[in-house]
């Protein structure tokens, strides 16, 4: 017989104390290194009306929407590393899975927006993203699992490693995901592409050589962070159900929820000179008084 689990639980990712310490202190570091460098970001774009820009101001959106992102997955993942399996209620596993999806969608066009400097995109994207993580985790949630407890071959309510637990055909449901999908990466991330095209020409137009380099450079930072974030997530949500593995779905997600939250507030802040002068216009008037 059918019955809805009533909890979850998350695999662990060791049983070795001393590695259960190590992985609680890295990824607590790296945590509170997204949170102070996002932090910085918003704070330091608030306070300077020479960053009151487009750009500016979707900068300090994104790193609003990566402290949130990564603090739906994080404590709670940090929580789970010691001790015995801590379950995770049915509402609050759906409740996960909507806030790190529309989280994670307004990440993905926060990311095409800035290529663009359009206000009007943002409120589109947003309302689109809401719309699109509700209907999917509505979804998800309405198949059947058997059992009243079951084990989540990850460290988050992701789509995935959910649909792996349901007992009824999950094709439709599959298939809604690769849509979604679609929508939420690959259509931004040639949005993305196309703006590239452009700037590439303008670079290739700048007479300096010295003037090339540095715009080449920074480009390839952000190309960087860009193919990282819709590369993972691409493999995660794109590939078919019948060629992925849990295990894998985990690591590409640890990249997503760590390293490229972390990379953003390096590349936009040791490379822009703009914000790098606030932050060292602050510092000096810390000092001075």
């Amino acid at each position: 017989m059918l019955s809805g689990p009533t909890e979850f639980v998350f695999r662990v990712f060791t049983t070795v104390p001393e590695f259960q310490v190590l992985l609680f202190l890295l990824f607590l570091l790296f945590y509170l290194m997204i949170v102070c460098g996002n932090t910085a970001i918003i704070w330091v774009v608030c306070t300077h009306s020479v960053l009151r820009t487009p750009i500016y101001f979707f900068l300090s959106n994104l790193s609003f929407v990566e402290i949130c992102y990564t603090t739906v997955v994080v404590p709670l993942m940090l929580s789970n590393i010691f001790g015995a399996q801590k379950p995770i209620p049915l509402a609050g596993c759906g409740a996960q899975m909507f806030f790190f999806l529309t989280l994670g969608g307004a990440d993905c066009f926060l990311l095409a927006i800035m290529a663009y400097d359009r206000y009007v995109m943002l409120g589109g994207a947003v309302g689109l993203t809401l719309f699109l993580s509700l209907q999917l985790t509505a979804l998800i949630f309405t198949l059947p699992f058997c059992g009243h407890r079951q084990e989540i071959n990850h460290f988050l309510c992701d789509v995935p490693p959910i649909l792996r637990l349901a007992c009824a055909a999950i094709r439709v449901h599959q298939a809604v995901l690769y849509v979604v999908s679609i929508l939420v990466l690959t259509v931004p991330f040639l949005l993305i592409c196309i703006s590239y095209v452009f700037i590439t020409c303008a670079i290739l137009s700048i007479r300096s050589a010295e003037g090339r380099r540095q715009a080449f450079s920074t480009c390839s930072s952000h190309l960087t962070a860009v193919l990282l974030q819709y590369g993972c997530c691409a493999l995660a949500y794109l590939r078919p159900q019948s060629s992925s593995s849990a295990d894998e779905d985990r690591q590409f997600a640890l990249v997503y929820t760590f390293i490229t939250p972390l990379l953003n507030p390096l590349i936009y802040t040791l490379r822009n000179k703009d914000v790098k002068g606030a932050l060292e216009k602050s510092a000096q008037y810390q000092r001075d008084t």
